[in-house]
């Protein structure tokens, strides 16, 4: 089923849209949910709250690909359990590991500082843009997936250790992209 057919579910509210949904992008999210939760159970949770998420909330303008769609509502999902569940403890997980390294990048060191959440994200975004299309699948992979370097390297044909060190001078740039663009670290 195409995705604009499954969008048309949802819209109708036919119960079949979460099947069909399940069906065509089930392991695709779970993937996603377990790279950061770490959990079946607590995956299971995530996907479980984005198929309600996207029954509640798919947007008037009908997105043409699903999987984005998807894949933002579990991300959040699955970041906030896991913020929620390791409140009190450090992991040492690639979640744990993938979000240090970005926070050494893109956080403030005080409240008076901090930006706002749309205008960083348009700060990324630019900032994405410049980057080729290895680059590109490499920082996402690793900061919106929470992929494991491992498996950067092997989609990527790359060493872990050039992808380390990728991720490294990718993060310098982002890190000069955002002190040009006014952010103050």
């Amino acid at each position: 089923m195409q995705d604009r057919e499954i969008v048309d579910l949802y819209w109708a509210r036919s119960e079949h849209a979460v099947s069909e949904t399940n069906g065509k992008y089930g392991a695709y999210c779970r993937k996603i949910a377990m790279n950061i939760v770490s959990n079946a159970e607590d995956s299971e949770e995530c996907i479980n709250d984005t198929y309600l998420s996207a029954w509640n909330t798919m947007p008037a303008e009908r997105p043409e690909r699903l999987a984005p769609y998807l894949a933002t509502i579990v991300r959040n999902h699955a970041l906030t359990l896991y913020r929620k569940t390791h409140s009190q403890k450090r992991g040492s997980g690639e979640t744990s590991l993938a979000l240090d390294e970005l926070w050494e990048v893109a956080s403030s060191s005080t409240t008076e500082d901090e930006v706002d959440h749309s205008l960083l994200t348009q700060h990324i975004n630019r900032f994405l843009g410049t980057l080729d299309t290895n680059d590109r699948i490499v920082f996402v992979r690793r900061y919106f997936y929470v992929d494991a370097l491992s498996d950067i390297a092997a989609a990527c044909s790359m060493y872990e250790s050039a992808v380390k060190s990728l991720l490294f001078r990718l993060r310098q740039k982002l890190k000069k992209a955002l002190l040009q663009e006014g952010y103050e670290l």
